[in-house]
């Protein structure tokens, strides 16, 4: 015959959370050793910090590091989170471990971002009483957060990409200040890698500038939507038609991108000249995008006014006749 597991609440186990659960836990530190895969050593209870605040437990890791250990016989609250991050800085320690009856979601979601973000590992556990048929009360003790090394590979990753967008964001800001950028002047600076403006003559055709870690460029973006991939093509193809007399008043040769079977095409001037470059090299590469991108438009404004796109059944349609003035 198989029992059945039966919940005990926990103040019928531990009265009291400071002398009666945490001095157990002192005792029996094995327990959380096992449930997060750690070797506590070296346990004491009601430590005292320099700013007189009292954790629950301080133990050692066997590299004797630091471990904060916080108790609480009741849902979790933003008390006791403020408390865990308090006493891990104060005691200078690498873990620290949350023991809870009840995880709220947002506790579970900090946590999780707090191993994401930081070098600590935070650990956070559902504590839970049980016993089976009349036996004596147990602890069950569930890992609700942990860290992992994916975890941290994806906090990396997150930190390198806010990096990233602060970088490029200063990269236009100071590319839409610069005084032949007129175009643009009126555009608000972003963090993605392109920053555009609609060409006010056919719709879905707009002159960006683009920038990657090591390179940049101004550049004719065709992109009249989702499943417009054919109406892409046709003005592409009537652009490309007039590429000697367009690369002739650019001044020089561009890069043609028909990309068929993608959502877009690309009409591009590369200049060199990234956002990952030393920011004192940026105002030569904003010189040289902005001469680009203002030969580029003079090159193509004009072809853009005659072109002409028919849908399906051969009719006209989709032609924006408003020019930039």
């Amino acid at each position: 015959m198989i029992a059945k597991i039966e919940r005990v609440p926990l103040r019928e186990v531990w009265p009291h959370e400071a002398y009666d659960f945490t001095q157990w836990l002192e005792e029996n530190i094995d327990v959380l050793s096992d449930a997060i895969d750690r070797n506590i050593v070296n346990v004491e209870r009601e430590k005292k910090t320099e700013s007189t605040f009292s954790v629950d437990l301080v133990g050692e890791d066997e590299a004797g590091s630091a471990i904060i250990i916080e108790n609480q016989l009741e849902k979790s609250n933003h008390d006791h989170l403020g408390k865990l991050i308090t006493y891990l800085t104060a005691m200078q320690a690498n873990t620290a471990v949350w023991i809870v009856a009840e995880p709220r979601p947002e506790h579970v979601a900090a946590l999780a971002w707090l191993n994401e973000s930081t070098n600590a590992d935070f650990f956070l556990l559902k504590l839970e009483a049980i016993r089976i048929e009349n036996s004596p009360p147990a602890p069950l003790l569930t890992l609700i957060v942990g860290p992992s090394e994916e975890g941290k590979s994806i906090g990396r990753s997150k930190a390198e990409m806010s990096e990233r967008d602060h970088e490029r964001l200063r990269f236009w800001t100071q590319l839409i200040e610069h005084p032949n950028a007129k175009l643009h002047a009126h555009t608000t600076p972003g963090r993605h890698t392109w920053q555009g403006v609609s060409s006010g003559i056919i719709r879905g055709v707009s002159f960006n500038y683009a920038v990657s870690k090591g390179g940049a460029q101004a550049e004719v973006y065709i992109d009249r939507g989702k499943d417009m991939n054919d109406e892409n093509l046709q003005i592409f193809d009537q652009l490309y038609a007039k590429k000697d007399a367009i690369e002739e008043a650019f001044g020089g040769s561009l890069t043609w991108e028909r990309l068929e079977g993608r959502r877009a095409c690309r009409i591009s001037a590369k200049v060199g000249g990234g956002f990952r470059d030393p920011e004192t090299t940026w105002a030569a590469t904003h010189d040289r995008m902005t001469d680009a991108m203002n030969r580029l438009v003079n090159a193509v404004r004009p072809h853009l006014k005659a072109v002409k796109i028919l849908d399906g059944g051969g009719e006209m349609g989709g032609v924006n006749s408003e020019t930039l003035g």
